[in-house]
């Protein structure tokens, strides 16, 4: 609208204002909507499912459906288009035959899987987040849940089961190092050789948490630690930093804050959360109230949090004699797969992948299985000098010869005290005429 008195100049401008912006109003509406592209297509096989990754340049909506006869996955994938390819798809021992795709209705993207058998699809998408695009996950149960075999010493008593988890695998590769290196690949590598180590223990059962190259949710990690009754449950991880210079090993355990929150969050959900305590025993909140669940929660907690650092100690002494420790202590850090109630739960750093040197050794098979046999030492020493009630080393504790590797940093008299001996009976056991040790050197530690 033109208004009395605005200046003749202006008048003139406005019509032809108004026309050019009703011309790209309507130029606007008949571009067509952007269309997502997928870039790429990526397969991982889990024990009971395959995922599907799409990977796009941008969100796009979807839906999926399944067809019989035979058995077939349909996914539409809203206004996009298949850049990458899908011929390589690793299908062996999967449940799909064959990827298919087509362009529907002139502008949505149908993909086919074939598949040999029925399967429980599930998928859902995830936005970009730092250095990752936009995803479409799609999930194939094909299995029930696989359980690994436990074995079994003669008699009633039981293994010490120590549940091993390789960080991170699938689509999230973890850190990288130099030449393309990556966290997944690594500590996959030495929970493998750890758990051919700790099985050669008697008394001990380990079960890998990850078997292979997919992906778990932090939460459904800490909750297969739990399914397997572990009495311990060791996180895996190869560390990064900003700086190259960084380096060596690391020990963690939960933070008290994190202790609490947990015990808080178990609390809120605990009809849902019955079983609570693992290993040995079990606790059922469900009949408690509020204050005596509390309560229970809060000593088991505490309990756990002091057995993860002892456990800790243990481990880190046993590392530090054959490579350089990042810090000489255990530290605490409100790590998720940490945050268990009822389960010592330990991470390892073996090492920063991003240091040139340390990415060497940790590439190096070698390393990687010394890695897991000094890390199995120091699992092993700890259930040895304090094995649970009803556990095969507690029946047979006088009969077990204890090790103890000697770390920076140990005394004589400081490991004694850990095992509840006195000097003199540790310095006979191993033949020792003065109370000199050296670091790497491995003790004998007596029946106390």
């Amino acid at each position: 609208m033109i208004r009395a008195g605005q200046p003749q100049g202006v008048r003139r401008l406005i019509p032809g204002l108004v026309a050019v912006v009703n011309a790209l109003l309507l130029a606007a509406t008949a571009l067509p909507a952007m269309a997502a592209e997928v870039e790429g297509v990526r397969l991982w096989r889990a024990p009971d499912h395959t995922r599907l990754v799409f990977d796009l340049d941008g969100p796009a909506e979807h839906k999926l459906f399944t067809l019989d006869n035979p058995h077939r996955v349909v996914i539409d994938i809203s206004d996009s288009r298949l850049s990458g390819s899908t011929d390589d798809l690793p299908l062996t021992d999967t449940p799909i035959a064959g990827v298919r795709h087509a362009v529907k209705n002139k502008r949505d993207l149908r993909v086919v899987l074939d598949l040999k058998q029925a399967v429980n699809p599930r998928s859902f998408a995830l936005r970009r987040v730092e250095n990752k695009p936009d995803r479409l996950v799609v999930d194939l149960h094909d299995r029930d849940k696989v359980e690994e075999k436990t074995i079994e010493h003669v008699g009633s008593e039981r293994d010490i089961v120590i549940a091993i988890d390789a960080g991170h695998g699938g689509e999230d590769p973890g850190a990288l190092g130099p030449g393309g290196l990556r966290e997944k690949d690594v500590v996959l590598a030495i929970a493998r050789y750890l758990h051919k180590s700790i099985e050669r223990q008697p008394g001990f059962t380990a079960k890998l948490v990850r078997t292979g190259d997919y992906y778990i949710p932090l939460r459904g990690r800490v909750k297969k630690g739990r399914e397997m009754r572990a009495d311990l449950f060791v996180s895996l991880h190869a560390d990064a930093f900003t700086r190259k210079d960084a380096r060596g090993a690391g020990v963690y355990a939960v933070s008290s804050r994190g202790a609490t929150s947990e015990t808080a969050r178990f609390l809120a959900q605990r009809e849902n959360e019955s079983d609570l305590i693992g290993g040995a025993g079990s606790l059922s909140l469900s009949d408690k109230d509020d204050t005596l669940a509390g309560v229970l929660l809060d000593l088991s907690m505490t309990a756990t949090m002091n057995a993860s650092l002892d456990i800790g100690s243990s481990v880190l002494s046993a590392i530090g004699s054959f490579t350089h420790l990042h810090k000489k202590k255990v530290e605490q850090a409100n790590f998720s797969v940490l945050r268990n109630p009822d389960v010592p739960s330990i991470l390892v750093e073996t090492g920063f992948i991003t240091n040139p040197q340390e990415a060497r050794r940790l590439r190096d098979p070698s390393f990687q299985k010394r890695m897991a046999e000094k890390l199995s030492d120091g699992i092993v020493a700890h259930f040895t000098g304090r094995p649970p009630a009803g556990s095969w080393l507690a029946a047979n504790a006088d009969r077990i010869d204890r090790k103890h590797t000697i770390a920076r940093g140990d005394t004589l008299s400081g490991i004694a005290a850990r095992y509840n001996i006195s000097v003199s009976e540790l310095k006979q056991a191993n033949g020792m005429q003065t109370s000199m040790i050296r670091v790497g050197q491995t003790l004998t530690i007596p029946s106390g």
